[in-house]
Protein backbone atom coordinates (compact mmCIF):
# COMPACT_ATOMS: atom_id res chain seq x y z
CA UNK A 1 0.00 0.00 0.00
CA UNK A 2 1.13 3.68 -0.37
CA UNK A 3 1.63 5.92 2.29
CA UNK A 4 1.20 9.14 1.43
CA UNK A 5 2.18 12.40 3.62
CA UNK A 6 -1.16 13.68 5.08
CA UNK A 7 -1.36 17.75 5.10
CA UNK A 8 -5.69 17.74 6.05
CA UNK A 9 -7.18 14.48 7.00
CA UNK A 10 -10.69 13.40 7.06
CA UNK A 11 -11.45 11.53 10.39
CA UNK A 12 -14.70 9.61 10.93
CA UNK A 13 -15.91 8.58 14.22
CA UNK A 14 -14.99 4.58 15.56
CA UNK A 15 -16.00 3.28 18.44
CA UNK A 16 -12.82 1.43 20.85
CA UNK A 17 -13.34 -0.68 23.53
CA UNK A 18 -12.39 0.58 26.96
CA UNK A 19 -9.16 -2.30 26.06
CA UNK A 20 -8.34 -0.30 23.21
CA UNK A 21 -9.39 -2.63 20.62
CA UNK A 22 -11.97 -1.59 17.72
CA UNK A 23 -14.83 -4.11 17.91
CA UNK A 24 -15.90 -4.44 14.07
CA UNK A 25 -19.52 -6.11 15.16
CA UNK A 26 -20.24 -3.51 16.53
CA UNK A 27 -19.30 -0.47 14.57
CA UNK A 28 -20.49 -2.27 11.42
CA UNK A 29 -24.19 -2.47 12.92
CA UNK A 30 -24.33 0.75 14.63
CA UNK A 31 -26.17 3.93 12.72
CA UNK A 32 -24.04 6.17 10.67
CA UNK A 33 -21.61 8.28 12.71
CA UNK A 34 -20.09 11.80 12.36
CA UNK A 35 -17.01 12.72 11.43
CA UNK A 36 -15.14 15.96 10.28
CA UNK A 37 -12.10 16.84 8.04
CA UNK A 38 -9.21 18.55 9.93
CA UNK A 39 -6.74 20.68 8.54
CA UNK A 40 -3.14 21.18 9.76
CA UNK A 41 -1.49 24.38 9.37
CA UNK A 42 2.27 25.01 9.22
CA UNK A 43 2.44 25.44 13.44
CA UNK A 44 0.40 22.24 14.05
CA UNK A 45 -2.22 23.44 14.47
CA UNK A 46 -5.96 21.61 13.71
CA UNK A 47 -8.93 23.01 12.99
CA UNK A 48 -12.49 21.02 12.16
CA UNK A 49 -14.03 22.06 8.71
CA UNK A 50 -16.32 19.71 7.48
CA UNK A 51 -18.59 17.01 9.32
CA UNK A 52 -19.28 13.56 7.47
CA UNK A 53 -20.51 10.52 7.71
CA UNK A 54 -19.50 6.92 8.42
CA UNK A 55 -20.23 4.78 5.99
CA UNK A 56 -18.80 1.65 7.05
CA UNK A 57 -21.47 -1.39 6.07
CA UNK A 58 -23.80 1.18 4.18
CA UNK A 59 -24.92 0.01 0.07
CA UNK A 60 -23.45 2.34 -2.65
CA UNK A 61 -27.15 3.71 -2.82
CA UNK A 62 -27.70 4.77 0.75
CA UNK A 63 -23.87 6.43 0.48
CA UNK A 64 -24.95 8.46 -3.07
CA UNK A 65 -28.38 9.58 -0.83
CA UNK A 66 -25.83 11.23 1.52
CA UNK A 67 -24.42 12.93 -0.85
CA UNK A 68 -24.53 16.16 -2.61
CA UNK A 69 -27.06 15.81 -5.84
CA UNK A 70 -26.50 15.02 -9.48
CA UNK A 71 -29.83 15.05 -10.29
CA UNK A 72 -30.20 18.38 -11.55
CA UNK A 73 -26.96 18.01 -14.02
CA UNK A 74 -27.98 14.34 -15.07
CA UNK A 75 -31.74 15.70 -15.85
CA UNK A 76 -29.98 17.76 -18.44
CA UNK A 77 -29.71 14.89 -20.50
CA UNK A 78 -33.49 14.21 -20.80
CA UNK A 79 -34.03 17.61 -22.02
CA UNK A 80 -35.77 18.03 -25.23
CA UNK A 81 -35.49 20.99 -27.26
CA UNK A 82 -37.10 22.57 -30.54
CA UNK A 83 -34.52 21.95 -33.10
CA UNK A 84 -36.17 24.49 -35.13
CA UNK A 85 -34.74 27.12 -32.60
CA UNK A 86 -31.23 25.87 -33.36
CA UNK A 87 -28.29 28.12 -34.06
CA UNK A 88 -25.93 26.24 -36.64
CA UNK A 89 -22.27 26.82 -36.08
CA UNK A 90 -20.63 25.77 -38.97
CA UNK A 91 -16.62 25.38 -38.30
CA UNK A 92 -14.33 25.98 -41.20
CA UNK A 93 -10.85 25.30 -40.98
CA UNK A 94 -9.11 28.61 -39.10
CA UNK A 95 -12.92 30.55 -38.95
CA UNK A 96 -16.59 29.95 -38.58
CA UNK A 97 -20.14 31.10 -39.08
CA UNK A 98 -23.14 31.21 -37.15
CA UNK A 99 -27.17 30.85 -38.53
CA UNK A 100 -28.36 33.31 -35.33
CA UNK A 101 -27.71 35.31 -32.56
CA UNK A 102 -25.34 34.34 -29.45
CA UNK A 103 -22.40 33.53 -31.29
CA UNK A 104 -19.18 35.60 -31.64
CA UNK A 105 -16.52 34.27 -33.95
CA UNK A 106 -13.23 36.14 -33.92
CA UNK A 107 -10.87 34.63 -36.20
CA UNK A 108 -10.23 30.64 -35.51
CA UNK A 109 -12.28 31.75 -31.77
CA UNK A 110 -16.43 30.94 -31.72
CA UNK A 111 -18.06 32.56 -28.45
CA UNK A 112 -21.46 31.35 -27.31
CA UNK A 113 -22.70 34.46 -25.18
CA UNK A 114 -26.12 33.13 -24.13
CA UNK A 115 -27.97 30.47 -22.75
CA UNK A 116 -29.67 28.41 -26.10
CA UNK A 117 -29.23 25.43 -28.53
CA UNK A 118 -25.91 25.22 -31.05
CA UNK A 119 -25.14 22.76 -33.14
CA UNK A 120 -21.97 22.10 -33.96
CA UNK A 121 -20.14 21.05 -37.09
CA UNK A 122 -17.18 21.23 -39.16
CA UNK A 123 -13.46 21.58 -38.43
CA UNK A 124 -11.61 24.24 -36.51
CA UNK A 125 -7.53 23.18 -37.37
CA UNK A 126 -6.63 25.37 -34.42
CA UNK A 127 -9.04 26.91 -32.36
CA UNK A 128 -11.60 27.45 -29.78
CA UNK A 129 -15.20 27.12 -28.77
CA UNK A 130 -15.48 29.39 -25.70
CA UNK A 131 -18.74 29.86 -23.59
CA UNK A 132 -18.97 32.69 -22.15
CA UNK A 133 -22.74 32.71 -20.79
CA UNK A 134 -23.33 35.20 -17.69
CA UNK A 135 -27.82 34.83 -18.19
CA UNK A 136 -29.28 31.51 -16.57
CA UNK A 137 -30.11 28.57 -18.42
CA UNK A 138 -28.86 26.01 -20.40
CA UNK A 139 -26.03 26.38 -23.05
CA UNK A 140 -26.31 22.89 -25.06
CA UNK A 141 -23.89 22.42 -27.53
CA UNK A 142 -25.06 19.63 -30.37
CA UNK A 143 -21.78 18.07 -31.57
CA UNK A 144 -22.69 16.86 -35.27
CA UNK A 145 -19.42 15.85 -36.48
CA UNK A 146 -17.07 18.63 -35.13
CA UNK A 147 -13.61 18.52 -34.56
CA UNK A 148 -11.84 21.16 -33.05
CA UNK A 149 -8.05 21.44 -32.03
CA UNK A 150 -6.55 24.04 -30.54
CA UNK A 151 -2.81 25.13 -30.15
CA UNK A 152 -3.12 27.75 -27.00
CA UNK A 153 -5.40 25.92 -24.41
CA UNK A 154 -8.64 24.03 -24.30
CA UNK A 155 -10.67 22.36 -27.25
CA UNK A 156 -14.02 23.54 -25.70
CA UNK A 157 -13.57 26.00 -22.49
CA UNK A 158 -16.74 26.66 -20.80
CA UNK A 159 -15.52 29.99 -18.72
CA UNK A 160 -18.94 31.20 -17.34
CA UNK A 161 -22.15 29.45 -17.99
CA UNK A 162 -25.38 28.36 -15.93
CA UNK A 163 -25.72 24.41 -16.73
CA UNK A 164 -23.75 23.42 -20.08
CA UNK A 165 -25.36 19.84 -21.92
CA UNK A 166 -22.99 18.53 -24.33
CA UNK A 167 -25.38 16.39 -27.06
CA UNK A 168 -23.83 14.01 -28.93
CA UNK A 169 -25.61 13.60 -32.40
CA UNK A 170 -27.26 10.21 -33.09
CA UNK A 171 -24.44 8.53 -35.51
CA UNK A 172 -21.57 11.53 -35.72
CA UNK A 173 -18.33 11.48 -34.44
CA UNK A 174 -16.92 14.37 -33.09
CA UNK A 175 -12.95 15.36 -31.82
CA UNK A 176 -11.56 17.14 -29.17
CA UNK A 177 -7.79 17.84 -28.41
CA UNK A 178 -6.22 20.70 -26.36
CA UNK A 179 -2.74 22.17 -26.60
CA UNK A 180 0.13 20.50 -25.15
CA UNK A 181 1.20 23.77 -23.53
CA UNK A 182 -1.65 26.35 -22.24
CA UNK A 183 -1.04 29.94 -23.06
CA UNK A 184 -2.87 30.85 -19.91
CA UNK A 185 -2.51 28.80 -16.78
CA UNK A 186 -2.95 31.27 -13.71
CA UNK A 187 -5.84 32.89 -14.66
CA UNK A 188 -8.82 32.35 -12.28
CA UNK A 189 -10.43 29.43 -13.69
CA UNK A 190 -7.66 29.09 -15.99
CA UNK A 191 -8.60 25.29 -18.16
CA UNK A 192 -6.62 22.76 -17.88
CA UNK A 193 -8.89 20.12 -20.15
CA UNK A 194 -9.30 19.13 -23.83
CA UNK A 195 -13.22 19.67 -22.56
CA UNK A 196 -13.54 21.73 -19.87
CA UNK A 197 -16.41 23.29 -17.81
CA UNK A 198 -16.54 25.80 -14.97
CA UNK A 199 -20.20 24.72 -14.87
CA UNK A 200 -22.23 21.70 -14.22
CA UNK A 201 -21.55 19.54 -17.21
CA UNK A 202 -23.41 16.46 -18.66
CA UNK A 203 -22.57 14.62 -21.57
CA UNK A 204 -25.41 12.36 -23.35
CA UNK A 205 -26.45 11.42 -26.96
CA UNK A 206 -25.43 8.25 -29.03
CA UNK A 207 -23.03 9.88 -31.44
CA UNK A 208 -18.90 9.14 -30.40
CA UNK A 209 -16.29 11.52 -29.09
CA UNK A 210 -12.99 11.08 -29.13
CA UNK A 211 -11.06 13.97 -26.72
CA UNK A 212 -7.05 14.29 -26.40
CA UNK A 213 -5.96 15.52 -23.69
CA UNK A 214 -2.10 16.55 -24.43
CA UNK A 215 -1.29 19.01 -21.58
CA UNK A 216 -3.56 17.41 -18.72
CA UNK A 217 -7.00 16.28 -18.69
CA UNK A 218 -9.27 15.27 -21.28
CA UNK A 219 -12.51 15.91 -19.43
CA UNK A 220 -12.75 18.43 -16.71
CA UNK A 221 -15.78 19.47 -14.94
CA UNK A 222 -15.05 22.01 -11.93
CA UNK A 223 -18.59 21.29 -10.67
CA UNK A 224 -20.62 18.38 -11.15
CA UNK A 225 -20.33 15.86 -14.66
CA UNK A 226 -22.44 13.30 -15.86
CA UNK A 227 -21.65 10.74 -18.51
CA UNK A 228 -25.22 10.12 -19.36
CA UNK A 229 -24.30 8.48 -22.95
CA UNK A 230 -22.57 8.52 -25.79
CA UNK A 231 -19.34 6.65 -26.83
CA UNK A 232 -16.56 8.61 -25.76
CA UNK A 233 -12.47 7.53 -25.55
CA UNK A 234 -10.27 10.04 -23.69
CA UNK A 235 -6.64 9.78 -23.80
CA UNK A 236 -4.93 12.18 -21.60
CA UNK A 237 -1.10 13.39 -20.36
CA UNK A 238 -2.90 13.54 -16.05
CA UNK A 239 -6.82 12.48 -15.32
CA UNK A 240 -8.53 11.31 -18.11
CA UNK A 241 -11.99 12.65 -16.49
CA UNK A 242 -12.84 14.69 -13.43
CA UNK A 243 -15.50 16.41 -12.06
CA UNK A 244 -14.75 17.99 -8.58
CA UNK A 245 -18.29 17.71 -6.91
CA UNK A 246 -18.57 14.69 -8.17
CA UNK A 247 -18.19 12.34 -11.61
CA UNK A 248 -20.86 10.12 -12.29
CA UNK A 249 -21.36 7.88 -15.03
CA UNK A 250 -25.00 6.77 -16.09
CA UNK A 251 -24.90 5.13 -19.30
CA UNK A 252 -22.81 4.93 -22.75
CA UNK A 253 -19.60 3.65 -23.46
CA UNK A 254 -16.59 4.68 -22.07
CA UNK A 255 -12.81 3.93 -22.44
CA UNK A 256 -9.89 6.22 -21.00
CA UNK A 257 -5.91 6.08 -21.16
CA UNK A 258 -4.80 8.22 -18.51
CA UNK A 259 -0.94 9.27 -17.62
CA UNK A 260 -2.74 9.93 -14.09
CA UNK A 261 -5.88 8.51 -12.66
CA UNK A 262 -8.80 7.31 -14.64
CA UNK A 263 -12.03 8.60 -13.25
CA UNK A 264 -11.89 11.02 -10.81
CA UNK A 265 -13.26 13.35 -8.36
CA UNK A 266 -11.29 15.71 -5.84
CA UNK A 267 -13.80 17.80 -3.77
CA UNK A 268 -11.76 18.18 -0.64
CA UNK A 269 -13.54 21.10 1.06
CA UNK A 270 -17.38 19.26 1.55
CA UNK A 271 -18.14 16.07 3.05
CA UNK A 272 -21.16 15.01 0.51
CA UNK A 273 -18.89 15.96 -2.65
CA UNK A 274 -15.65 14.27 -4.22
CA UNK A 275 -17.28 11.30 -5.17
CA UNK A 276 -17.64 9.31 -8.11
CA UNK A 277 -20.39 7.47 -8.69
CA UNK A 278 -21.15 4.47 -11.53
CA UNK A 279 -24.98 3.93 -12.21
CA UNK A 280 -24.39 2.35 -15.41
CA UNK A 281 -22.84 2.14 -18.56
CA UNK A 282 -19.39 0.10 -19.71
CA UNK A 283 -16.34 1.49 -18.47
CA UNK A 284 -13.12 0.64 -19.14
CA UNK A 285 -9.95 2.37 -17.50
CA UNK A 286 -5.94 1.78 -18.43
CA UNK A 287 -4.43 4.46 -15.80
CA UNK A 288 -0.71 5.14 -14.71
CA UNK A 289 -2.16 6.11 -11.40
CA UNK A 290 -5.42 5.16 -10.25
CA UNK A 291 -8.44 3.60 -11.98
CA UNK A 292 -11.15 5.41 -9.94
CA UNK A 293 -10.42 7.99 -7.41
CA UNK A 294 -12.79 9.60 -5.14
CA UNK A 295 -11.82 11.72 -2.66
CA UNK A 296 -14.42 10.81 -0.43
CA UNK A 297 -16.44 8.10 -1.34
CA UNK A 298 -16.22 5.15 -4.91
CA UNK A 299 -20.23 4.23 -4.73
CA UNK A 300 -21.38 1.38 -8.04
CA UNK A 301 -24.69 0.52 -8.21
CA UNK A 302 -24.78 -1.03 -11.56
CA UNK A 303 -22.89 -1.27 -15.32
CA UNK A 304 -19.43 -2.60 -15.97
CA UNK A 305 -16.13 -1.35 -14.97
CA UNK A 306 -12.65 -3.13 -16.27
CA UNK A 307 -9.31 -1.50 -14.91
CA UNK A 308 -7.22 -3.05 -17.24
CA UNK A 309 -4.16 -1.83 -15.80
CA UNK A 310 -3.57 0.65 -12.75
CA UNK A 311 -1.21 1.34 -9.50
CA UNK A 312 -4.14 1.15 -7.27
CA UNK A 313 -8.00 -0.04 -9.10
CA UNK A 314 -10.33 1.89 -6.61
CA UNK A 315 -9.53 4.72 -4.39
CA UNK A 316 -11.30 6.26 -1.62
CA UNK A 317 -11.97 7.18 2.27
CA UNK A 318 -15.66 5.14 1.48
CA UNK A 319 -15.70 2.36 -1.46
CA UNK A 320 -18.73 0.79 -1.87
CA UNK A 321 -20.05 -1.85 -4.09
CA UNK A 322 -23.73 -2.61 -4.44
CA UNK A 323 -24.06 -3.76 -8.36
CA UNK A 324 -22.95 -4.20 -11.53
CA UNK A 325 -19.74 -6.14 -12.69
CA UNK A 326 -16.18 -5.23 -11.72
CA UNK A 327 -12.78 -6.03 -12.58
CA UNK A 328 -9.53 -4.70 -11.50
CA UNK A 329 -6.09 -4.90 -12.38
CA UNK A 330 -3.27 -3.04 -10.44
CA UNK A 331 0.33 -3.16 -9.69
CA UNK A 332 -0.32 -2.29 -6.10
CA UNK A 333 -3.98 -2.66 -4.33
CA UNK A 334 -7.11 -3.77 -6.03
CA UNK A 335 -9.30 -1.55 -3.67
CA UNK A 336 -7.59 0.69 -1.25
CA UNK A 337 -10.07 2.31 1.32
CA UNK A 338 -8.28 4.73 2.64
CA UNK A 339 -8.59 8.55 3.96
CA UNK A 340 -6.52 10.68 1.75
CA UNK A 341 -4.65 14.50 2.30
CA UNK A 342 -6.08 17.18 0.35
CA UNK A 343 -4.31 19.24 -2.18
CA UNK A 344 -2.42 21.74 0.17
CA UNK A 345 0.63 23.73 -2.02
CA UNK A 346 1.66 25.48 1.29
CA UNK A 347 2.40 22.25 3.21
CA UNK A 348 5.97 21.54 4.18
CA UNK A 349 7.70 18.38 4.88
CA UNK A 350 7.13 19.22 8.17
CA UNK A 351 3.74 19.06 8.51
CA UNK A 352 4.08 14.97 8.75
CA UNK A 353 5.94 15.26 12.48
CA UNK A 354 2.67 17.02 13.59
CA UNK A 355 1.12 14.93 16.36
CA UNK A 356 -2.16 15.57 14.72
CA UNK A 357 -0.57 14.30 11.39
CA UNK A 358 -0.70 10.28 10.69
CA UNK A 359 -0.03 8.20 7.73
CA UNK A 360 -2.16 6.16 5.47
CA UNK A 361 -2.11 3.80 8.06
CA UNK A 362 -3.35 5.27 11.29
CA UNK A 363 -5.29 8.42 12.04
CA UNK A 364 -5.72 7.31 15.93
CA UNK A 365 -6.02 9.49 18.73
CA UNK A 366 -4.07 10.70 21.64
CA UNK A 367 -5.15 7.90 23.69
CA UNK A 368 -4.79 5.00 20.83
CA UNK A 369 -0.99 6.38 20.64
CA UNK A 370 -0.30 5.70 23.94
CA UNK A 371 -1.89 2.46 24.24
CA UNK A 372 0.13 1.89 20.79
CA UNK A 373 3.25 3.48 21.65
CA UNK A 374 5.80 5.03 18.81
CA UNK A 375 4.98 3.85 14.89
CA UNK A 376 7.95 2.52 13.28
CA UNK A 377 9.66 3.41 9.82
CA UNK A 378 7.03 1.93 7.16
CA UNK A 379 8.28 -0.44 5.10
CA UNK A 380 9.23 -0.05 1.60
CA UNK A 381 6.32 -0.90 -1.16
CA UNK A 382 5.52 -4.53 -1.35
CA UNK A 383 7.86 -5.38 1.65
CA UNK A 384 7.15 -7.53 4.40
CA UNK A 385 7.16 -5.73 7.38
CA UNK A 386 9.96 -6.63 10.08
CA UNK A 387 9.98 -8.61 13.31
CA UNK A 388 10.91 -6.51 16.37
CA UNK A 389 14.53 -7.84 15.45
CA UNK A 390 14.25 -5.87 12.20
CA UNK A 391 14.15 -8.95 10.22
CA UNK A 392 11.04 -9.65 7.78
CA UNK A 393 9.70 -13.30 7.92
CA UNK A 394 10.06 -15.73 5.59
CA UNK A 395 6.63 -15.95 3.63
CA UNK A 396 4.66 -18.64 5.86
CA UNK A 397 6.10 -17.57 8.83
CA UNK A 398 4.03 -15.42 11.35
CA UNK A 399 5.35 -11.76 12.00
CA UNK A 400 6.76 -11.16 15.91
CA UNK A 401 3.26 -9.12 17.30
CA UNK A 402 1.07 -10.58 14.54
CA UNK A 403 -1.85 -12.79 14.41
CA UNK A 404 -5.01 -13.27 16.08
CA UNK A 405 -7.37 -10.54 16.00
CA UNK A 406 -5.17 -8.43 14.56
CA UNK A 407 -7.37 -7.98 11.22
CA UNK A 408 -4.69 -6.04 8.98
CA UNK A 409 -2.31 -6.62 11.84
CA UNK A 410 0.63 -4.54 11.06
CA UNK A 411 -1.62 -0.84 11.07
CA UNK A 412 -3.59 1.05 13.58
CA UNK A 413 -7.52 2.00 11.96
CA UNK A 414 -8.15 4.47 10.07
CA UNK A 415 -11.30 6.17 11.13
CA UNK A 416 -13.38 7.14 8.59
CA UNK A 417 -11.92 4.20 5.77
CA UNK A 418 -14.17 1.79 4.78
CA UNK A 419 -14.65 -0.97 2.31
CA UNK A 420 -18.37 -2.31 2.12
CA UNK A 421 -19.65 -4.76 -0.66
CA UNK A 422 -23.61 -5.90 -0.45
CA UNK A 423 -23.68 -6.87 -4.05
CA UNK A 424 -22.51 -7.23 -7.92
CA UNK A 425 -19.66 -9.52 -8.83
CA UNK A 426 -15.71 -8.57 -8.03
CA UNK A 427 -12.85 -9.85 -9.76
CA UNK A 428 -9.47 -8.52 -8.43
CA UNK A 429 -5.87 -9.30 -9.93
CA UNK A 430 -3.46 -6.99 -7.85
CA UNK A 431 0.37 -6.96 -7.02
CA UNK A 432 -0.42 -5.65 -4.00
CA UNK A 433 -3.35 -5.62 -1.33
CA UNK A 434 -6.40 -7.09 -3.35
CA UNK A 435 -9.33 -5.81 -0.83
CA UNK A 436 -7.57 -3.13 1.55
CA UNK A 437 -9.39 -1.48 3.85
CA UNK A 438 -7.14 0.98 6.35
CA UNK A 439 -10.29 1.57 8.26
CA UNK A 440 -12.87 -1.56 8.23
CA UNK A 441 -14.24 -4.28 5.89
CA UNK A 442 -17.85 -5.25 5.40
CA UNK A 443 -19.04 -8.07 2.80
CA UNK A 444 -23.00 -8.60 2.97
CA UNK A 445 -23.62 -9.98 -0.72
CA UNK A 446 -21.92 -9.91 -3.95
CA UNK A 447 -19.82 -12.57 -5.69
CA UNK A 448 -15.91 -11.61 -5.31
CA UNK A 449 -12.51 -13.03 -6.38
CA UNK A 450 -9.54 -12.06 -5.13
CA UNK A 451 -5.90 -13.24 -6.88
CA UNK A 452 -4.31 -11.60 -4.69
CA UNK A 453 -0.18 -10.95 -4.49
CA UNK A 454 2.79 -13.58 -5.17
CA UNK A 455 5.49 -11.50 -2.53
CA UNK A 456 4.96 -12.42 1.30
CA UNK A 457 4.69 -8.31 1.88
CA UNK A 458 1.13 -8.44 0.72
CA UNK A 459 -2.48 -10.59 1.04
CA UNK A 460 -5.44 -11.29 -0.49
CA UNK A 461 -7.26 -9.66 1.80
CA UNK A 462 -6.01 -6.77 4.40
CA UNK A 463 -8.57 -4.53 6.74
CA UNK A 464 -6.45 -2.62 9.36
CA UNK A 465 -10.41 -3.10 11.40
CA UNK A 466 -10.69 -6.78 10.20
CA UNK A 467 -13.21 -7.65 7.80
CA UNK A 468 -16.50 -9.11 8.73
CA UNK A 469 -18.77 -11.26 6.78
CA UNK A 470 -22.28 -12.05 6.68
CA UNK A 471 -23.14 -13.01 2.95
CA UNK A 472 -22.44 -13.57 -0.51
CA UNK A 473 -18.89 -15.37 -1.75
CA UNK A 474 -15.45 -14.15 -1.37
CA UNK A 475 -12.86 -16.09 -2.58
CA UNK A 476 -8.86 -15.18 -1.68
CA UNK A 477 -6.08 -16.57 -3.01
CA UNK A 478 -2.46 -14.97 -2.88
CA UNK A 479 1.08 -15.60 -0.94
CA UNK A 480 0.85 -16.73 2.85
CA UNK A 481 3.09 -14.36 4.69
CA UNK A 482 0.15 -11.95 5.73
CA UNK A 483 -2.92 -14.00 4.81
CA UNK A 484 -6.29 -12.98 6.17
CA UNK A 485 -9.40 -14.06 7.27
CA UNK A 486 -12.38 -12.65 8.49
CA UNK A 487 -13.60 -11.57 11.83
CA UNK A 488 -14.40 -13.63 14.77
CA UNK A 489 -17.66 -12.04 14.98
CA UNK A 490 -18.72 -12.73 11.50
CA UNK A 491 -22.05 -14.47 10.98
CA UNK A 492 -21.18 -16.51 8.09
CA UNK A 493 -18.95 -18.92 8.21
CA UNK A 494 -15.20 -18.86 6.73
CA UNK A 495 -11.85 -20.72 6.00
CA UNK A 496 -8.50 -20.09 5.40
CA UNK A 497 -6.27 -22.80 4.48
CA UNK A 498 -2.74 -22.70 3.45
CA UNK A 499 -0.90 -24.95 1.35
CA UNK A 500 2.00 -26.90 2.77
CA UNK A 501 4.20 -25.31 -0.38
CA UNK A 502 3.70 -22.78 -3.00
CA UNK A 503 1.28 -23.78 -5.89
CA UNK A 504 1.98 -22.74 -9.02
CA UNK A 505 -0.36 -20.71 -11.77
CA UNK A 506 -1.88 -23.31 -13.80
CA UNK A 507 -2.91 -25.85 -11.02
CA UNK A 508 -6.73 -26.05 -10.47
CA UNK A 509 -6.85 -25.44 -6.73
CA UNK A 510 -10.55 -26.94 -4.94
CA UNK A 511 -11.89 -25.85 -1.64
CA UNK A 512 -13.79 -29.25 -0.37
CA UNK A 513 -15.93 -30.32 2.89
CA UNK A 514 -15.88 -33.29 5.11
CA UNK A 515 -18.54 -35.33 2.63
CA UNK A 516 -15.99 -34.53 -0.34
CA UNK A 517 -18.22 -31.73 -1.92
CA UNK A 518 -15.91 -29.03 -3.54
CA UNK A 519 -17.48 -25.88 -2.15
CA UNK A 520 -15.18 -23.32 -4.05
CA UNK A 521 -12.33 -24.10 -6.65
CA UNK A 522 -9.87 -21.66 -9.13
CA UNK A 523 -7.48 -22.25 -11.65
CA UNK A 524 -4.40 -20.21 -10.68
CA UNK A 525 -3.04 -17.78 -12.78
CA UNK A 526 -0.11 -16.69 -10.68
CA UNK A 527 1.89 -18.51 -7.85
CA UNK A 528 -0.12 -18.98 -4.40
CA UNK A 529 -0.10 -20.75 -1.26
CA UNK A 530 -3.54 -19.32 1.09
CA UNK A 531 -6.85 -19.41 0.40
CA UNK A 532 -9.89 -18.12 1.83
CA UNK A 533 -13.30 -19.17 1.38
CA UNK A 534 -16.29 -17.56 2.86
CA UNK A 535 -19.97 -18.43 1.77
CA UNK A 536 -22.98 -19.77 2.75
CA UNK A 537 -22.03 -23.61 2.74
CA UNK A 538 -18.93 -22.86 4.89
CA UNK A 539 -20.43 -23.61 8.40
CA UNK A 540 -18.11 -22.98 11.45
CA UNK A 541 -16.13 -25.60 13.60
CA UNK A 542 -15.99 -28.11 10.46
CA UNK A 543 -13.04 -29.65 8.76
CA UNK A 544 -11.99 -28.49 5.01
CA UNK A 545 -9.64 -29.73 2.11
CA UNK A 546 -7.39 -27.99 0.22
CA UNK A 547 -6.74 -30.09 -2.66
CA UNK A 548 -3.81 -29.26 -6.01
CA UNK A 549 -4.99 -30.88 -9.04
CA UNK A 550 -7.07 -33.60 -7.05
CA UNK A 551 -3.97 -33.88 -4.28
CA UNK A 552 -4.53 -32.61 -0.77
CA UNK A 553 -2.15 -29.76 0.32
CA UNK A 554 -3.50 -28.69 3.06
CA UNK A 555 -6.60 -28.54 6.06
CA UNK A 556 -7.95 -25.83 8.35
CA UNK A 557 -11.06 -25.64 10.77
CA UNK A 558 -13.55 -23.07 9.54
CA UNK A 559 -13.13 -19.82 11.60
CA UNK A 560 -9.49 -20.44 12.65
CA UNK A 561 -7.11 -17.78 11.64
CA UNK A 562 -5.30 -18.89 8.60
CA UNK A 563 -1.54 -20.29 9.33
CA UNK A 564 1.26 -18.52 8.92
CA UNK A 565 -0.49 -15.37 7.99
CA UNK A 566 -2.01 -12.59 9.98
CA UNK A 567 -5.45 -13.78 11.27
CA UNK A 568 -8.68 -12.83 10.93
CA UNK A 569 -9.81 -12.58 14.74
CA UNK A 570 -11.76 -9.57 16.08
CA UNK A 571 -11.32 -7.01 13.66
CA UNK A 572 -8.60 -4.80 16.43
CA UNK A 573 -6.61 -2.56 14.79
CA UNK A 574 -3.52 -3.19 16.33
CA UNK A 575 -1.37 -6.13 16.03
CA UNK A 576 -2.11 -8.65 18.82
CA UNK A 577 -0.51 -7.22 21.90
CA UNK A 578 2.26 -5.74 20.23
CA UNK A 579 3.71 -2.31 19.99
CA UNK A 580 3.97 -0.70 17.16
CA UNK A 581 7.62 0.57 18.20
CA UNK A 582 8.78 -3.17 17.27
CA UNK A 583 8.13 -4.77 20.69
CA UNK A 584 6.32 -7.96 21.28
CA UNK A 585 4.26 -9.58 23.92
CA UNK A 586 5.16 -12.77 23.76
CA UNK A 587 2.67 -14.27 24.90
CA UNK A 588 -0.21 -12.97 23.42
CA UNK A 589 1.97 -13.82 19.99
CA UNK A 590 2.52 -17.45 20.67
CA UNK A 591 -1.43 -17.59 21.82
CA UNK A 592 -1.99 -15.85 18.59
CA UNK A 593 -0.11 -18.32 16.96
CA UNK A 594 -1.32 -21.58 18.36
Amino acid sequence: MRIPRPTKLWTRTVALAAAGTLTVGALAACDAGSATSAETDGSGTTTAEISATDNSGRSAQEVLSENLSSDETAALADETWDTADEVAVSLDGDTASASGDGVTVDGSTVTITQPGTYRLSGTLDDGQVVVDSSADGVVRLVLDGADVTSSTGAAVDVQDADQVSVVLADGSTNRLEDAAEYADTTSDNAADAALYSTADLAISGDGKLDVVGNANDGITGKDGLVIAGGTISVTAADDAIRGKDYLVVAGGTVSVDAGGDGLKSDADDDATAGYVALTGGDVTVKAASDGVQGFTDVAITDGTLAVTGSEEGIEAATIAVSGGDVDITSTDDGLNATVKEAEDDTATDDTATDDTATDDSASGTDDQQDQQGTAPEPPADGEMPADGQGQPPADGEMPQGGGGGGGGGMDAVQEGASLTITGGTLHVDAEGDGLDSNGVAVVSGGDVVVEGPTNGGNGALDSAGGTTVSGGTVLAVGSSGMAEGFADDSSQGWVALTADSTLEAGTEVAVVDADGSTVATITLTKTAQSVVYTGPEVTDGDTYTLTADGTEVGTATAGEAPAGGMGGGMGGGQPGQGTQDGSTDQSSSDTAAS
